[in-house]
C-alpha cells in the first residue's frame, strides 16, 4: 500500500501538469494591462501638451496685395443754383395794374412781365412839359429884354460921345443891359432844367412798364395784380429770370481741411434726393478764396458745373458732392489695416524696452503702435488714411508685415494716396499677389 501510495502523483505536481508550460504567461497579463494604460496616459497626456502649444501660437489673418484703381475724394453739400439768374425789382412806387407772365414762362429781353399805374406819372410829365413851356416863354421875354437894353446902351453911347448924356447915364444903361444878358442866361439854364426833369418823368413812367432784361425762364412771380409796391429805399424783387436751365451750378461749401486738395476742373460726381441712385456729373468751376464760414468752422465755397439738359435738377435742391482730387489707375494697393498692424509679441517687447532704463523703442520703428479695439496688432493710423489723401509732394512711408518661416517679419516700404480703405503702394519689395497680415485671429491678443 505504501508503494502504491509513493507511487500516485501530489496535488502540485498535478496542477502544475494541467497548467502547461504554454499557459504561464497568463499571470503576467494584469502586469501588461496596467502597463499599457500608462503609456496611452503618458501619450494622451504629450498629445495634449503640444496641442496646447500650438494653440498658444499666434495664428494671423491676411490679405493679398494686388492692383486696381484708387481715387481720393473729398466729400462736400451744397445748394443747386441756375447760372444768371436775375432779380427783376421795381424802381417805381404804385399800384400793379397787369401781370403779363407767370412762373415756368419762356421769356425774351425786353418782353413786358407786368405794368404798373401810370396816372400819378402821366401828370408829372404833363408838369413838367409845361414848366418848360414857361421857361421857354420866359426865355423869349428875356431875350427882347436884353435885346432892348442893348439898343439903349448904343443909343446913350452916342450921346454921350457928344457931350449930351452924362457918363452915369452909360454905366447905368450898360448895367442894364448886362443884367439883360443875365436874365436870357438863366432863362436858358432853366429850360435845360425842365428838359431834363421832363426827361427823367419820361423814364419814370417807361419804368412803370416792367420788363425782363435777359432772354431766359422765369423762375419765380412774387406780386399779383393790385398789389401796391414801394421803391423808396429798394427795388422790391417782382420776378427772377433765369438765362438758361440747360446749364446749372452747384454751390459747395469746402472745408477748410480739404480746401488745399481742390483745383479748378477736377472732376466730381453729386446726388439729390428727388432722383435716388442716380449719381450726376459735374467739373470744379472755382473756389473762392475768402472764407464763407463762421468762427468755429471755417470753409470756402466752389463751384460746380453741371450738364442740365435733361431738366431733372432744380434750383434750391440740395446736393451732395464727392469732388475727385485724385486718381490711380492699375496700381498696387494695400488694405489700410496692413498699415495699421503690428503684431502683439512685438507690441509687449516695445512697451518693455521703453519701461527700462535708458532703453529705446523698436530700432528702425519709433514708438510702438498700440492695440486698437477688437483684438488684433496696433491701430495706429498712417497719414492719410481716413481718406482724403496726403499732402502733395510729401514722401509717406509705412511697416508692413508678413510671415516669414513661422513668424512675422516687417518691412518698410513707401505708399501714396489713400482712399481711407487702401493705400497706393509706391515700393517694389512687396508684389503682386504678397499676403501681408492684418489681423491676430487666435492667440494674444
Amino acid at each position: 500500500m505504501d508503494d502504491l501510495a509513493s507511487q500516485r502523483p501530489s496535488m502540485t505536481t498535478v496542477q502544475n501538469l494541467k497548467l502547461g508550460p504554454g499557459r504561464r504567461w497568463m499571470r503576467w497579463v494584469p502586469w501588461l494591462v496596467l502597463l499599457a494604460l500608462v503609456a496611452l496616459a503618458a501619450a494622451g497626456f504629450w498629445w495634449w501638451r503640444e496641442r496646447q502649444k500650438e494653440a498658444a501660437k499666434p495664428q494671423y489673418e491676411t490679405a493679398v496685395v494686388g492692383k486696381g484703381n484708387i481715387m481720393v475724394t473729398v466729400a462736400v453739400t451744397g445748394k443747386i443754383e441756375s447760372v444768371d439768374s436775375v432779380q427783376v425789382g421795381a424802381e417805381v412806387s404804385g399800384k400793379v395794374d397787369d401781370v403779363l407772365v407767370d412762373f415756368n414762362d419762356v421769356v425774351t429781353k425786353g418782353q413786358e412781365l407786368a405794368r404798373i399805374n401810370t396816372e400819378q406819372l402821366d401828370a408829372r410829365v404833363k408838369e413838367v412839359r409845361a414848366q418848360s413851356a414857361v421857361s421857354a416863354a420866359s426865355l423869349l421875354n428875356a431875350q427882347a429884354t436884353a435885346a432892348e437894353a442893348a439898343a439903349n446902351v448904343r443909343r446913350i453911347r452916342a450921346l454921350a460921345e457928344r457931350g449930351l448924356v452924362s457918363q452915369r447915364e452909360l454905366e447905368t444903361a450898360t448895367a442894364a443891359a448886362a443884367r439883360a444878358e443875365a436874365s436870357v442866361a438863366q432863362s436858358r439854364a432853366q429850360q435845360l432844367v425842365n428838359a431834363a426833369s421832363l426827361e427823367s418823368a419820361m423814364a419814370a413812367r417807361d419804368k412803370a412798364i416792367i420788363r425782363s432784361p435777359i432772354d431766359g425762364i422765369v423762375l419765380s412771380r412774387s406780386v399779383e395784380p393790385g398789389q401796391t409796391v414801394a421803391a423808396s429805399l429798394q427795388a422790391p424783387t417782382l420776378f427772377i429770370v433765369a438765362k438758361d436751365l440747360t446749364t446749372m451750378v452747384v454751390k459747395v461749401e469746402v472745408d477748410e481741411a480739404d480746401v488745399g486738395k481742390v483745383e479748378k476742373d477736377q472732376r466730381a460726381t453729386f446726388t439729390v434726393d428727388a432722383h435716388e441712385g442716380r449719381r450726376f456729373d459735374a467739373t470744379v468751376k472755382s473756389l473762392k478764396n475768402v472764407p464763407s464760414g463762421g468762427k468755429d468752422v471755417v470753409t470756402y465755397e466752389a463751384e460746380l458745373t453741371v450738364n442740365n439738359e435733361e431738366r431733372l435738377l432744380r434750383p434750391g435742391m440740395t446736393a451732395t458732392a464727392t469732388i475727385i482730387t485724385s486718381e490711380r489707375r492699375d496700381v498696387l494697393l494695400v488694405p489700410n489695416t496692413a498699415l495699421r498692424f503690428t503684431p502683439p509679441a512685438v507690441i509687449a517687447s516695445a512697451a518693455a524696452r521703453q519701461q527700462s532704463p535708458g532703453a529705446g523703442g523698436l530700432p528702425g520703428f519709433g514708438a510702438p503702435r498700440m492695440m486698437g479695439p477688437g483684438g488684433g496688432g496696433g491701430r495706429a493710423r498712417p497719414a492719410g488714411s481716413a481718406g482724403g489723401g496726403r499732402q502733395r509732394g510729401a514722401t509717406q512711408m509705412g511697416t508692413l508685415w508678413f510671415i516669414e518661416g513661422a513668424e512675422p517679419k516687417s518691412v518698410r516700404v513707401q505708399i501714396g494716396v489713400t482712399d481711407g480703405s487702401h493705400t497706393e503702394l509706391l515700393s517694389s519689395e512687396i508684389a503682386e499677389g504678397s499676403s501681408v497680415l492684418i489681423d491676430v485671429l487666435v492667440g494674444a491678443k
